[in-house]
């Protein structure tokens, strides 16, 4: 066991269930790595109190620059990578004129492995540590994506794409029973290896049969610490062709709890067009809402209601959704966000504060993962992945954030301004990310 301390200023939420930040202008942050290889949070608070308790630990001296957690995005395609700002009418012309054809591609291990590799230097570049993302119908791009999260050391989630109908050739998969059969193999192969994590994923209910489907779901059953991914309820047309395909289901989101999709760790993608039922219901099971605000604002989706969701206790953070979303920044997703849930109320407005959208894309998207309290946050005992910030990395930002009144308006002016150039260095359990 090693330990490691950072004097910096210090940003984290002491209770991860709360958006309540806590900041330290001078703090410490004490860090110890354990027998089991992973780096963990040991010490935080104020540099002068910690400092007789850890006089000999090496220390990192960062003053002038602030650490932060590392940004959780709670849905993103890899494999969508390469087609993030293709033009598009709506969601499903979309998909049909640039995902499926760049997705074909990672049949092919060596493509899968260098998007990979492409992949999570664009997250890390831009803070993110933490991310359930969809692969591909090919076991070859989750294998490359696993491989190369295993490599960095990182803790991300993911798993083999499932549609076996309404597809093209070469995503369609052969049949529910081989899909649901290579889905376990690589259960086995990949979930709770290191800091991995397996997602069952059906792309959407449109594309898997009701076989694939109630397969998923009494996959999920056997293997309740996996997660379970799709999406429901983003478009009106799609909304409209579950409806013709599922008649029986109350609704859109009817049709996943129906095959046994609907528990905790599973999270749904967007949610724009839920009822009223839908929302407690999810609430109900402890599912979670994956928010996408730059990709419904681009694919002219919607807007995601944040009051309805904090009134009926629905689980929900933000999320990049690239190749849909139009960039890996969690600070363009956190404007984005503001300015949805400005849209989203009406009239009146509602505008989330600051430090919710910090939470919402750190500790808050930890906990509808499930991950409260292991990342997304700097508490001790939470997994060592944290970011490092120059809030004088511009002259405008410096300006900005120097004559800020308050530390809400210092978030705010990253949150607006800040890109990837805000991130100074990314640091993975307990290292500068690579």
């Amino acid at each position: 066991m090693s330990l490691h301390a950072y004097r910096a200023s210090l940003l984290w939420f002491p209770d991860p269930a709360s958006h309540h930040i806590q900041f330290e202008q001078d703090g410490l942050l004490v860090t110890e790595r354990g027998a089991d290889g992973v780096t963990r949070i040991k010490a935080i608070g104020p540099y002068d109190l910690l400092l007789a308790e850890y006089p000999q630990v090496p220390c990192t001296d960062w003053r002038g620059r602030w650490i932060a957690p590392g940004f959780v995005d709670m849905h993103i395609h890899y494999a969508q990578t390469d087609v993030i700002a293709s033009p598009a009418d709506g969601l499903l012309p979309w998909l049909n004129n640039y995902t499926f054809p760049q997705e074909m591609r990672f049949a092919d291990p060596a493509h899968a492995a260098e998007v990979a590799h492409f992949f999570f230097d664009e997250l890390l570049r831009h803070g993110v540590t933490t991310a359930l993302t969809f692969a591909t119908a090919h076991t070859a791009s989750v294998d490359a994506f696993f491989q190369e999260a295993q490599k960095r050391q990182l803790r991300m989630l993911g798993g083999r794409v499932l549609q076996d109908r309404h597809s093209p050739d070469g995503l369609r998969d052969s049949s529910a029973q081989q899909s649901l059969y290579e889905t376990e193999a690589l259960i086995g192969r990949w979930h709770g290896v290191d800091r991995l994590g397996y997602a069952i994923t059906p792309r959407f209910a449109p594309t898997s049969s009701e076989a694939q489907l109630r397969g998923a779901g009494e996959l999920a059953a056997q293997h309740p610490s996996v997660w379970v991914q799709t999406h429901v309820a983003e478009n009106a047309d799609e909304i409209r062709w579950v409806a013709e395909l599922f008649p029986q289901s109350r609704s859109y989101l009817g049709v996943y709890e129906e095959m046994g999709l609907l528990r905790e760790r599973s999270v749904y993608a967007h949610c724009l067009h839920l009822d009223a039922s839908d929302r407690d219901l999810m609430a109900e099971r402890g599912a979670a809402a994956a928010v996408c605000p730059t990709s419904n604002l681009f694919l002219d989706s919607g807007f995601f209601d944040f009051q309805l969701a904090q009134s009926h206790h629905l689980l929900h953070g933000l999320a990049s959704d690239v190749g849909g979303g139009t960039s890996f920044s969690p600070f363009h997703t956190m404007h984005a966000a503001y300015t949805v849930g400005r849209q989203s109320a009406g009239k009146n407005g509602h505008s989330l504060s600051a430090e919710q959208l910090w939470w919402l894309h750190t500790a808050g998207a930890a906990q509808a993962l499930g991950l409260g309290g292991v990342v997304g946050n700097l508490a001790v005992g939470c997994e060592a992945d944290f970011v490092l910030l120059n809030p004088q990395c511009t002259p405008l930002m410096g300006r900005r954030t120097a004559a800020a009144e308050s530390l809400q308006a210092q978030l705010f002016a990253m949150i607006v301004l800040g890109d990837d150039r805000l991130i100074e260095r990314v640091m993975v359990n307990g290292r500068t990310g690579a």
